[in-house]
């Protein structure tokens, strides 16, 4: 018996607008730049114009992505609301694989854009085994002080009654053909632009260190310290940090060269540490992993994974010959694939947009113990 597990980070599935770039040019999009806009509402008007014309494409291209995923189940992030995620399915997904995804499932969380995780499920899986909620938690509430992970180097900028995801991390339990299995779903903090030339990276990793510590707290002390690997559970999403990447070199014009990199430090060795989870992507050639792709001009640009499946020990046993796919036929053609990877793009992609979603998603069949 074997289903297929896929996590997305379908960006900004939003049901509403955002004026505010009208007094604030950060949030202004780059084409309403080009014109000298002085009324508020002939900007709304446009905006509403912008956003619209946009999105058609883009929610057609995203849902083929879906589709070529064949999953089973999906987890999603960066998903406005369960209202969102209805619309999305009937009105674009429906089109790509009829009617499959009838459970959905999505909690409020901590964001302030309002962006939230959630999964979408079928009710059977492809071979006809039944998929069934048993109970769904939210850890939205989980502080800093709660686990005892306050500490130097989140006081700086952070209050120990914080929350500590700053989505949140959704813990599924579900039966599939009667078979326990273990979703938990999160999206960790942004590494976002550094400031004065600092790495912002490394200036938020303390924040995402503590999300996967908090993540893996309520995994061992939902299961027990002796018996988490024997489990079958699975941490899914975007986690916006990388142990790896790859450096992209050069330009149009004179072609490009890629090195391979590891890093020092990461968020995520609190899962790769002593074995607790596996990233099956790992399976993969070290030019293969990414799931994004970072530039801010030539100068710098490179392909990381921010997206993940994280498998307990024995589920990772249990599927020791499986690797998972990477569907990037939604990228954008300013997209550089290293040699041999490259794809047919989805009809009507751009060059920066539009696109299924700057992140791709990943889907792997798993074998339940």
């Amino acid at each position: 018996m074997s289903f297929r597990l896929a996590t997305f980070n379908i960006e900004n599935l939003l049901t509403r607008f955002d004026f505010t770039g009208f007094r604030n040019q950060l949030r202004q999009d780059r084409v309403l730049r080009l014109f000298d806009v002085r009324s508020e509402g002939i900007y709304q008007q446009l905006e509403q114009a912008r956003v619209i014309s946009l999105t058609d494409d883009t929610r057609q291209m995203t849902a083929l992505a879906v589709a070529d995923t064949d999953a089973d189940i999906i987890c999603l992030q960066e998903v406005d609301n369960l209202a969102a995620m209805h619309a999305f399915e009937y009105g674009y997904l429906f089109r790509m694989v009829g009617s499959g995804y009838r459970q959905k499932y999505l909690v409020e969380g901590n964001d302030s854009r309002g962006i939230d995780v959630g999964v979408m499920m079928r009710e059977e899986t492809r071979d006809g085994q039944k998929i069934e909620l048993v109970d769904i938690r939210s850890h939205a509430a989980l502080t800093y002080g709660d686990l005892g992970l306050f500490n130097d180097e989140l006081g700086s900028t952070l209050r120990r009654e914080d929350k500590i995801f700053k989505r949140d991390c959704i813990e599924l339990d579900l039966k599939i053909g009667g078979v326990p299995l273990s979703l938990f779903v999160v999206h960790f903090k942004s590494m976002g632009n550094g400031r004065e030339g600092a790495d912002g990276r490394l200036g938020t990793l303390p924040i995402r260190r503590a999300e996967a510590l908090a993540a893996r707290h309520i995994i061992e002390t939902r299961f027990g310290m002796e018996r988490t690997s024997a489990s079958n559970f699975v941490i899914c999403g975007d986690m916006n940090d990388y142990q790896e990447k790859v450096n992209v070199i050069g330009d149009r014009r004179s072609g490009y060269r890629f090195e391979y990199r590891q890093e020092s430090e990461s968020a995520l060795d609190v899962f790769s540490r002593d074995g607790f989870a596996e990233n099956v992507m790992l399976r993969r050639d070290p030019l293969d992993r990414w799931t994004l792709y970072h530039a801010r001009g030539p100068a710098e640009q490179w392909l990381c994974q921010l997206d993940y499946l994280w498998l307990s020990p024995a589920l990772a046993e249990a599927n020791a010959g499986r690797v998972p796919e990477v569907i990037r036929a939604g990228q954008p053609f300013r997209t550089v694939f290293p040699p041999g990877q490259e794809v047919e793009r989805y009809p009507r992609i751009g060059w920066d947009r539009p696109k299924a979603s700057d992140h791709c998603p990943v889907v792997m069949t798993l074998d339940l113990p």
